[in-house]
């Protein structure tokens, strides 16, 4: 029983001290998105063949709403299948938000994000030259479903970016007190090798992970990178996967679920092989 108190106890003064960080980045999020959403759409549409380099610049926004707007101009036809991969394997909903919130890591956020975009221009543009025809089908023009939360545009920037704040809190003081309950049981090695250590095959498994569609997943590689039980190559693998609730989105509003599996499939290979690369070059 001490040992419960006193994992909740330390998971709950790390999440607090993060509290403040994590506002502030989503009162900035929501204000953009409150006042710039059309205008990012509408760029979106006139970008062409630059399509994969605007992608992964408007995926590292850290949070899902770009991934869940780029599901929804593929499914209408807007951009091309290669942006919407660079869109994807850029995003890294909140892992950003999460490193930041540890002053002593932030550093590390321009080495993450430089990564996940090189490695989303060239998965893009690979897309779009090499397999757009076997991925995609013709797309027409139409009204698309807006899942992006622009519906809560009237409640303004200040309760959005509070909701948004508070949820993620809830969900970074359940994981961090499961991990350190773990790891006061197990140790961190012992973590380690059961994320099978530093072996090329970690970056496979947390690929894996980065496929739930929830923003958990990424909480989860976040804090499991940060604590040291998995390397950077396999967090970067994990993240670039890590959609959000784009890839729900993308099944959801675009009818045609086999092209969803294929690209689904190609953007977890397409991570794997990324994360590969990095642990073998590190």
């Amino acid at each position: 029983m001490e040992l419960l108190f006193h994992t909740v106890e330390h998971a709950f003064i790390d999440c607090l001290r993060m509290l403040p960080f994590l506002f502030a980045a989503f009162l900035l999020i929501e204000a953009l998105e409150h006042y710039s959403g059309r205008l990012i759409t509408k760029v979106m549409q006139k970008i062409g063949r630059a399509g994969p380099i605007v992608g992964a610049a408007v995926g590292c926004v850290p949070q899902c709403g770009f991934s869940v707007m780029a599901a929804n101009l593929y499914a209408g036809g807007v951009i091309s299948v290669g942006t919407l991969l660079a869109v994807f394997l850029a995003t890294s909903d909140e892992a950003v938000l999460i490193i930041l919130g540890n002053p002593g890591r932030a550093g590390e956020v321009g080495m993450l994000l430089g990564a996940k975009v090189l490695i989303a221009v060239i998965g893009g543009y690979a897309a779009d030259l090499f397999l757009k025809e076997r991925l995609s089908s013709e797309k027409s023009c139409g009204n698309l479903c807006d899942h992006c939360g622009c519906h809560e545009a009237h409640a303004g920037i200040l309760m959005p970016a509070w909701r948004h704040t508070f949820r993620l809190f809830a969900y970074l003081f359940i994981f961090t007190w499961i991990l350190n309950l773990v790891i006061e049981v197990f140790g961190i090695e012992g973590l380690s090798r059961a994320l099978l250590g530093d072996s090329v095959f970690q970056p496979v498994i947390a690929a894996l992970i980065g496929l739930i569609p929830n923003c958990g997943a990424s909480v989860i590689l976040t804090q499991l990178y940060l604590s040291g039980a998995i390397s950077f190559a396999s967090v970067v693998a994990g993240l670039c996967t890590g959609a959000g609730a784009g890839l729900i989105v993308l099944f959801k509003v675009n009818r045609n679920r086999i092209e969803n599996i294929k690209i689904m499939i190609v953007l977890y290979f397409m991570a794997v092989v990324a994360g590969l690369l990095l642990q073998f070059v590190n």
